[in-house]
């Protein structure tokens, strides 16, 4: 049973009492990421992340690291295009103290020259090592080529141009306007009482913002094409079709056509391209929801001479799908995988405590697991059918890095 309960201030504060485990995973979300920045400030929501690792009044980088460990518990962070998550997992009779360290990080970080300094170093490796790996900068230019000059087309990390402006003062600037009581949800699961809300409030329930998330206008689907020259032994294909917005109604019509597209090794763009052609060592889709978008993506890696027959082959099978329609067995198949994953999922604290977090953040609601599942059962062979269908048209994005950036010949 999930506990929801909002602050006098605004920040909302859910709690799931898991009495089975001897963990707790407390996690501080903020609806903000890459979407609520711009050109100029591109990279802040992540490099601000790094940032509260670095030293709080009381507590320096390595005590932070330290306190932790000395614990045996697990605190991380990430950063999306639309929120930000700062969590840590420990032993239950440790949660006040986990409480304690992550609330200092939030409110008392300090972020000095010579640390932001260093952490620049950090990011710009960072962004040197994604730059390194093909597969997954044509993943971020498939964003760009879908969104355009929409900040859900910006990078998540930034650029080296954008971090080098970084000051703390900026950093401050952006928290009084971004980590506002409005825009933060602390999700909280595992073996711990209700009245654990009360900590919780205690630290995060009197301090002040006023500005609450306007989502700026609604990003368009464009189906452009972008590519990149980059010597690569492979080259890197991705085709993005619109997809749906978070908490559409038609939303598990789509997770179970993904699935028997390119969700798993049974898939028809598996078998196909690879156990079948042989074309590919990866090939896969998925779908990115955000709150007012969606991007379904198709990805494929091959040797540059084969790159015809890669689009070609899923094309293919698209046609296929589209004309002949998904089986029963199929259905039934991915059914039974959904559920199965979402159950084995619900077996970590950390898992619960990211999906009340991210239920609440962007839905603002939680379904229980018997209302999922009846979601799920719901879905027809004839709703996915008519969603293949309305997602896989002739308007699609693409990207591609390879040796020499030329798109296959049918795209160009």
């Amino acid at each position: 049973m999930i506990k929801k309960y909002t602050c006098q201030n605004g920040v909302t504060i859910v709690l799931e009492n898991i009495p089975t485990v001897r963990s707790v995973a407390i996690g501080v979300w903020i609806g903000t990421g890459s979407r609520d920045e711009d050109p100029i400030n591109n990279g802040i929501s992540h490099f601000l992340e790094h940032m509260f690792f670095k030293g709080t009044k009381t507590r320096t980088a390595r005590e932070i690291a330290e306190s932790f460990d000395s614990i045996g518990g697990q605190v991380n962070a990430f950063t999306s295009k639309e929120y930000t998550c700062y969590y840590a997992k420990v032993l239950d009779n440790h949660a006040q103290f986990a409480l304690d360290v992550l609330s200092d990080m939030f409110f008392n970080s300090t972020f000095v020259d010579e640390e932001l300094k260093k952490e620049k170093n950090v990011v710009y490796e960072e962004i040197k090592m994604y730059d390194d790996t093909p597969d997954d900068i044509v993943h971020d230019l498939l964003s760009k080529a879908v969104y355009e000059n929409h900040p859900l087309g910006f990078p998540i990390l930034g650029t080296e141009e954008t971090l080098a402006e970084f000051t703390g003062e900026k950093l401050q600037q952006y928290i009084s306007e971004r980590y506002t009581p409005e825009n933060v949800v602390i999700s909280i699961a595992g073996n711990v009482q209700d009245t654990f809300i009360h900590e919780v409030e205690k630290y995060f329930g009197s301090y002040e913002g006023t500005t609450k998330r306007s989502l700026e206008n609604k990003p368009f689907f464009h189906a452009n094409r972008l590519t990149r020259k980059k010597e690569t032994e492979q080259a890197h294909l991705c085709l993005g079709y619109e997809g749906l917005q978070v908490g559409h109604e038609d939303i598990y019509s789509l997770i179970v056509l993904n699935n028997i597209l390119g969700g798993s090794m049974s898939s028809r763009l598996f078998q196909e391209v690879r156990e079948q052609r042989g074309l590919a060592y990866s090939v896969f889709s998925y779908h990115s929801s955000y709150q007012d978008s969606g991007i379904v993506t198709i990805y494929g890696g091959t040797g540059a001479k084969q790159l015809d027959l890669l689009f070609e082959t899923i094309q293919e099978t698209l046609q296929k799908l589209k004309s002949d329609g998904i089986t029963e067995k199929e259905l039934i198949n991915s059914k039974e995988q959904l559920k199965g994953s979402l159950m084995l999922s619900l077996e970590s604290t950390n898992s619960r405590m990211s999906r009340n977090g991210k239920n609440e953040l962007l839905l603002k609601r939680h379904r229980s697991l018997d209302e999922i599942v009846e979601q799920i059962d719901q879905v027809t062979q004839n709703g996915v059918n008519n969603m293949a269908n309305s997602i896989f048209t002739d308007h699609f994005a693409v990207s591609l890095v390879a040796p020499d950036g030329e798109l296959p010949n049918k795209l160009k």
